[in-house]
């Protein structure tokens, strides 16, 4: 699968959360989540090993109730039913790769 950065489009999550799905396959997704600042991620886990990096804006991201402050450049790995959250302290990009391929991601 290829995909050219303008083919991305994005839909809303939750408040001011919203995932653009950028490639996937059997075995990954990897989407595009675009945070509005003040906006919350609230805590959750899944059966998904979870990649991310920070693109752009400053997040909180609590892993297994450590807090992390991510700048752009910071990366992470949750480990797959791992409890975790986030927060945007102010507009932020971030790529994140799921694995397996989160169906419920999957473009309609």
């Amino acid at each position: 699968m290829f995909k050219k950065q303008t083919d991305a489009t994005y839909r809303p999550l939750i408040d001011g959360v919203q995932l653009a799905t950028l490639v996937y396959g059997e075995k990954t997704l990897m989407g595009q989540f675009s945070l509005a600042g003040g906006s919350v991620l609230p805590l959750h886990h899944h059966p998904y090993e979870q990649t991310g990096y920070l693109i752009s804006g400053r997040i909180v991201i609590t892993i297994d109730g450590v807090d992390h402050e991510a700048g752009p450049g910071d990366s992470w790995c949750i480990g797959a039913d791992v409890p975790h959250s986030a927060r945007a302290i102010e507009d932020a990009r971030a790529l994140e790769v799921f694995s397996p391929a989160r169906e419920d991601y999957l473009p309609t």
